[in-house]
């Protein structure tokens, strides 16, 4: 029986729902969802096998106009996503501005086939829905054409059938049970950094970045000690709070997503230091992971 693997690259906006239909597809999760735009910083990989093909989604950054060198580093994610992608999932929230995205799409300029992916069907009426297809159907780099809800998870069988039309024959790239080639620890501080987008306001989580330096396993549990480094010394404050409030609700409420990931207990301890301008320091940002 002919097998067919390849890579399948989510791109869209911000907050057209990638990183909620990397997880669904997945199962897992994988990244880091919030309602602020920009969660996702770095390229995420999940890996779905099954006995007739195997899927590596890469989940990218949602396009932007970068404004310092950490968003720079993010578009590197997407344009390194758009060179090595057999098939292109281009997301969109049904209720964007169609001549914005198709602006963003068109600029891409995609060397292999495009699905178009719009989401959010369910809060859409049918006069919507068709005005959609029929803008999206018309336009040459649409391959193909994909209804979704990330969120509640419908539409995705119709999805895959859809990937695996342009989907190269190819032995597996990974091994079967691998869900991503991302290590353990990436993870972890990117739980703990999704809570920071839910918990502080304004800026603090665009200024935010966490490093796991401790993953140590022992018999009962697994030690982990993560950094969490701030632009500002104002800004340790807020993430503290008073009398260090606010970072023990964050180390609770991370604790409870990374001990569900890795089905064990875990101790967390994290610690906040100020690197003033790290977003914008070269050697800061390569030593925090974004190459």
């Amino acid at each position: 029986m002919s097998m067919k693997a390849g890579f399948v690259s989510i791109f869209g906006r911000p907050n057209a729902g990638k990183s909620t239909l990397l997880n669904a597809l997945m199962g897992e999760k994988l990244a880091i969802v919030s309602p602020k735009v920009q969660t996702t910083r770095h390229r995420i990989k999940g890996i779905l096998t099954e006995p007739e093909y195997q899927i590596i989604f890469s989940d990218t950054p949602g396009i932007i106009d970068p404004k310092y060198k950490l968003q720079e580093k993010m578009m590197q994610a997407v344009k390194q996503a758009l060179e090595d992608t057999d098939v292109a999932l281009l997301m969109v929230d049904i209720n964007e501005t169609l001549d914005e995205v198709n602006g963003i799409f068109e600029a891409l300029r995609l060397k292999v086939p495009a699905i178009i992916v719009i989401n959010k069907l369910d809060e859409a009426s049918a006069a919507k829905k068709k005005e959609v297809f029929d803008f999206f159907a018309a336009k040459p780099y649409c391959k193909a054409l994909a209804g979704i809800s990330a969120l509640k998870k419908t539409g995705l069988k119709e999805l895959i059938d859809a990937i695996l039309q342009f989907l190269p024959e190819n032995p597996p790239f990974f091994e079967g049970d691998e869900l991503t080639d991302l290590p353990t620890r990436f993870f972890c501080a990117e739980m703990i950094r999704e809570k920071i987008f839910y918990l502080y306001q304004e800026e603090i989580p665009y200024h935010t970045t966490v490093i796991v330096n401790e993953f140590k396993e022992k018999s009962s549990l697994v030690k982990i000690a993560a950094d969490i480094i701030v632009n500002r010394e104002s800004q340790k404050g807020i993430l503290l709070g008073v009398g260090g409030k606010m970072i023990r609700q964050l180390g609770t409420e991370a604790r409870k997503d990374i001990e569900q990931f890795l089905g064990q207990k875990i101790f967390l301890e994290l610690f906040v230091k100020v690197r003033p301008k790290w977003r914008d320091n070269d050697y800061m940002l390569k030593e925090y992971g974004y190459h």
